[in-house]
């Protein structure tokens, strides 16, 4: 019988109603109004400044929610339970007509969005793969193909609900697309593990 392997799959952890529906009010409420930074890329999306939990108590109860998500998310990656610390969190508000460019997170090791609001079905959070160095010169791309999870060039996140988390590599690129609905609110945050350790090669992080 033939078998099908899947080599080195691209973990993304989802989980639902990571944060309650009273925390998630909360940061709406107090951040979409700090949401003073403008984005290079679009005039309809604008973010507050990088902030570390400790900057509002509603940040120290997200964190709380959703620290031992990265542990378990961790695991998969490193093979082993790490200590975590979110090293920065920030809110986007997406206005009607405003997308985010295609982009990774530098400087950190695992990424996530919390939605904090509705969001349009077609504004999904849609993740590519990384560009160069692992396709053939010539691809089959036409009406008739069925796209697979070795052929696609893309995903689109499933539909996400207010307070849902979302934890993928940082590495990983991603984009929203234009957003044809109401105001959309996220909450993207970074993350370092305390420590990695390769055969005694020890290298620490703080942040």
């Amino acid at each position: 019988m033939h078998e099908l392997f899947g080599l080195f799959p691209t973990p993304f952890l989802r989980v639902p109603a990571a944060l309650d529906a009273a925390l998630v009010d909360g940061l709406v409420s107090h951040f979409s109004r700090a949401a003073g930074i403008a984005n290079n890329a679009s005039g309809q999306l604008s973010h507050t400044a990088m902030l570390k939990p400790g900057d509002s108590p509603l940040l120290v109860q997200a964190a709380q929610c959703i620290t031992p998500h990265l542990g378990a998310f961790g695991a998969q990656m490193f093979g082993e339970q790490l200590g975590w610390s979110l090293k920065e969190m920030w809110v986007n508000l997406l206005d009607t007509g405003g997308r985010q460019a295609m982009h990774n997170h530098a400087n950190s090791f695992i990424s996530g969005v919390v939605y904090l609001t509705p969001t349009h079905p077609d504004a999904r959070t849609v993740f590519m793969k990384s560009p160069g160095g692992h396709d053939f010169a010539f691809k089959n791309d036409h009406d008739g193909v069925n796209t697979t999870p070795y052929s696609a060039d893309k995903w689109i996140s499933p539909q996400p609900e207010p307070g849902d988390l979302v934890l993928f590599p940082s590495y990983l690129m991603h984009a929203v697309p234009t957003n044809p609905g109401p105001r959309r609110i996220t909450m993207a945050l970074n993350a370092i593990p305390t420590r990695l350790d390769s055969w005694g090669y020890r290298i620490s992080f703080s942040g």
